[in-house]
């Protein structure tokens, strides 16, 4: 399978900066307006490449759910903030800040950027769909992720 775009990789070497895919499935999302748990860190020894970017996960379980179909897992629009790619533009995607839609999930880039989001998640979401088109072939954001540090993957 081709890919016109690459995942968002930020300083730790890793696609959702190390932390794991499969775990947000587990997680029991907040309502919207409320702050999401924090995203599950991957082992920096528990591993998968995908789309040309290396992927960790929690536990060997989880590598394997992933392998059998990674497209269910990766953060839509390859890991970019999903209001960013609203308003036509790659920039880093959070992987605190996050929420699963119809069995997708989204990442946004600040606090502030989840409330624009949540003001109406369905015509966000559809605005990115109209626009990844034309987008997802650019490079990846080579942008820091504001006010976070990874504490993943682990060992």
């Amino acid at each position: 399978m081709a890919f016109a775009g690459d995942q968002y990789v930020d300083e730790t070497g890793f696609a959702v900066s190390g932390h794991d895919v499969v775990a947000y499935f587990d997680l029991e999302p907040a309502p919207v307006g409320s702050a999401q748990p924090a995203a599950v860190a991957g082992d920096k020894n528990i591993t998968a490449e995908y789309n040309g970017a290396m992927f960790a996960f929690s536990t060997e379980a989880n590598k394997e759910t992933f392998l059998q179909d990674p497209e269910k897992f990766v953060p839509k629009f390859d890991g970019h903030c999903a209001y960013g790619v609203s308003k036509g533009g790659k920039v880093p995607g959070n992987p605190n800040l996050w929420r699963i839609v119809d069995g997708e999930l989204y990442l946004n880039i600040t606090e502030a950027v989840v409330g624009f989001w949540e003001e109406d998640i369905p015509g966000n979401i559809s605005l990115a769909d109209g626009n990844w088109d034309g987008i997802e072939a650019q490079p990846a954001s080579d942008r820091t992720i504001p006010n976070y540090t990874s504490s993943a993957p682990l060992n």
